[in-house]
């Protein structure tokens, strides 16, 4: 494949809008690998089926760049998120191949869906993600993939092009691989030594919802690399004298021993051996790629919301649960679109649960930084969130017994418990306290959202206004005042792929 429709892409600004409707293969060549179309008709169809992968986060990983190679990490992240330095940041996301032997009952990719199926090479995918840095388009590569042959063969072709683009192309630039359950160890210990983040999803929350909808997966071939990843990430941070877990903030504080059972995640994870040298493939004929950091961005997983009938503390308490055993960088959550019709799935036309799934991102906000547990946020009697009402302002309005909170004398992960003060805002006031009387216009200034807070806050033995402490009416008021924002989230199109050329509003 010449890579010539490349050279005026400069001059084709609908490059990702190119319409293949004059490529007629609805007959004979469906569900078969096509390969007779142009890598720009290929773009098309693998970066729009790398749509329902979300992976929106910053890199967490710090590359400077190095003399006679392309790109680095300073700073450097994935789609639709922003950097250290406030900028907002894009990578090429595309599938390696859209043809899966898999038969997944939400997949839009599985293998009982009449869908037009191609697949880049190695090669292929080097040279675009090349040519789209140079033009500083993207300031990276998110690689995806269904299951090509099989997980081990898939896996191979996955590092076979991670091997071109670092070592061939010399691209230092950032690499997001997803990778295959059920692939070889050398395979995985290869690909993250070759990538910044590796992920491997879990799908869904609980092992039946797994068997139902995902017959060909288990927890045991998902968990177990992913053991093994955490254990691998865990032995390099300590050789080079770092915690052997993921720094996080101060307040939060994971239980020791896990609490929950019968979510089908193991937990024995801390036996699980990492990943060798001796294990992997030669990454490079000097072997200086050996010294490179294992998957210095860390892991991460995602999971599908809507499509099983688990409640929201049924999610909380497995995304803890991940959090605790395999130390994941995030968690992320992917409203499920009905794109397949299934009796076990929600039937076409059901709007995706994107207010439901913004919720649980905010909780999950909660379960990292904030010290919150999964137990203290839902219960089984409560299993599920407002969805009008974010996260912390529905368990605060649980809790009314503990508020209000007198600001100017409360403990620090009481004042972080406050709607509307977060671990910043929560800082300063414990500063400024300690030179004089707080009020609430310097609240204000400090950062802390009033609109939230003064129904849950004293200053100096008063409230902002008098108002009854009383669940069902603060509820009435806030949920007034965020009805705009929320329906904006319950309608926006966020599983739209990200277009190299389309700015969205933005200029």
């Amino acid at each position: 494949m010449q890579l010539g429709l490349l050279e005026n892409i400069s001059v084709i600004p609908a490059y990702f809008l190119l319409a293949i409707s004059n490529v007629c293969l609805y007959n004979e060549y469906m569900n078969e690998i096509i390969s007779e179309i142009t890598l720009e008709e290929k773009l098309h169809i693998l970066a729009d089926a790398a749509k329902y992968d979300v992976a929106c986060t910053s890199s967490g990983v710090d590359r400077k760049g190095k003399e006679g190679f392309l790109g680095n990490t300073r700073a450097c992240g994935i789609c639709h998120s922003f950097a250290s330095d406030g900028r907002c940041i894009s990578l090429l996301k595309i599938l390696m191949t859209n043809h899966c032997i898999y038969d997944c009952k939400y997949c839009i990719n599985r293998c009982s869906n009449d869908v037009v199926r191609t697949t880049f090479t190695p090669d292929e995918i080097c040279r675009l993600t090349i040519e789209f840095y140079k033009r500083n388009y993207i300031e990276g590569l998110f690689l995806s993939s269904g299951v090509l042959k099989s997980p081990a063969y898939t896996m191979e072709k996955i590092c076979e092009t991670l091997l071109l683009l670092r070592n061939q192309y010399k691209f230092n630039g950032y690499i997001h691989v997803k990778a295959i359950p059920g692939a070889p160890d050398e395979l995985l210990a290869t690909a993250g030594y070759l990538a910044d983040r590796i992920s491997i999803n879990l799908e869904l929350p609980t092992a039946e919802s797994l068997e139902k909808l995902a017959p060909n997966k288990n927890f045991k071939t998902i968990l177990n690399p992913m053991g093994k990843v955490s254990s691998t990430i865990a032995a390099h941070r300590l050789a080079i004298g770092k915690d052997a877990k993921m720094e996080r903030s101060s307040g939060n504080r994971y239980l020791e021993n896990s609490i929950f059972t019968g979510n089908g995640i193991e937990e024995n994870k801390s036996e699980i051996a990492p990943f060798t040298k001796k294990e992997m493939l030669p990454v490079s004929k000097s072997g200086e790629s050996l010294t490179r950091p294992f998957a210095p961005a860390g892991q991460s997983t995602q999971m599908i919301i809507g499509a099983s009938g688990e409640s929201d503390f049924n999610l909380i308490q497995t995304t803890q649960k991940l959090y605790q055993s395999y130390d994941l960088k995030r968690v992320f959550y992917s409203a499920y679109v009905p794109i397949n019709e299934d009796s076990n799935l929600p039937p076409i036309g059901t709007a995706p649960p994107l207010l439901r799934e913004h919720r649980l991102y905010q909780a999950d906000w909660l379960l990292r930084f904030y010290g919150f547990q999964a137990d203290e946020l839902l219960s089984e009697e409560r299993p599920n969130f407002n969805e009008q009402l974010d996260p912390k302002c529905d368990w605060a309005l649980r809790h009314l017994d503990l508020f209000p909170v007198e600001v100017q004398s409360a403990p620090y992960d009481m004042i972080l418990r406050i709607p509307g003060i977060g671990p910043r805002s929560a800082g300063r006031i414990m500063k400024a306290r300690r030179y004089g009387r707080l009020d609430f216009d310097t609240l204000k200034k400090m950062g802390v959202v009033l609109k939230r807070a003064h129904y849950f806050i004293t200053c100096q033995g008063k409230m902002m206004y008098h108002i009854p402490i009383e669940e069902q009416y603060i509820t009435r008021q806030l949920t007034a005042t965020n009805s705009r924002e929320n329906w904006q989230i319950a309608h926006q199109n966020n599983y739209k792929q990200m277009s190299l050329f389309d700015d969205f509003g933005v200029g």
